[in-house]
């Protein structure tokens, strides 16, 4: 038992000085930018994670006469979503910034409201997502704001084209709950 202490003792002392460090990223901005864009593109990270989990969740509990259409569509979307987390997070890092560490770090900092619904019917999943997708676009217009401030031309950039594909996704997913005529068109 006082074997395992020790060891236990020395690996976590090994580790200290790794503890205090901190990860500094050059960059020209000052520091009050960094913060501010880094608030608002971990806003944005954890929306799209968010999205992105309950867009595959309906996509796996989809049912209907349309499920093969909403199956696939609601797949290529959360395809679409998740490409986003990967350049959010560096962009943060990228300005000097940290970003999300963990479900807790997502659940905190998301606006998108999670699903647990046994059931939901398909026209009120796409109804949803659409309404979802509303609200990224929204806060990805507001941490674009904040870039324009701050003169980061690049995040500024990348926002534009995620803006784009969010409102191509809120298009789509309000084409699909749209009624029909009677005619079925």
């Amino acid at each position: 038992m006082t074997t395992l202490t020790r060891s236990h003792t020395a690996d976590a002392n090994a580790a200290k000085p790794h503890q205090g460090a901190v990860l500094r990223t050059p960059t020209d901005l000052q520091a009050t930018a960094t913060r501010d864009i880094a608030a608002a593109m971990n806003g944005v990270l954890a929306d799209v994670f968010a999205l992105y989990l309950k867009t595959k969740n309906f996509h796996w509990h989809m049912s209907g006469p349309h499920f093969r259409d909403y199956h696939v569509m609601l797949d290529e979307q959360s395809d679409q979503i998740f490409a986003m987390t990967d350049a959010i997070a560096e962009r943060v890092r990228k300005v000097g910034g940290t970003t999300l560490r963990s479900i807790g770090h997502i659940a905190r900092n998301q606006r998108i409201l999670d699903n647990d619904a046994d059931f939901v019917e398909p026209s009120d999943m796409l109804a949803e997502l659409c309404e979802d997708n509303k609200t990224l676009a929204a806060r990805l217009r507001a941490a674009h704001t904040v870039c324009d401030e701050a003169q980061d031309i690049a995040t500024a950039s990348l926002i534009e084209n995620w803006i784009d594909e969010t409102e191509r996704r809120t298009w789509f997913l309000f084409e699909a709950v749209r009624p029909g005529d009677s005619s079925g068109h």
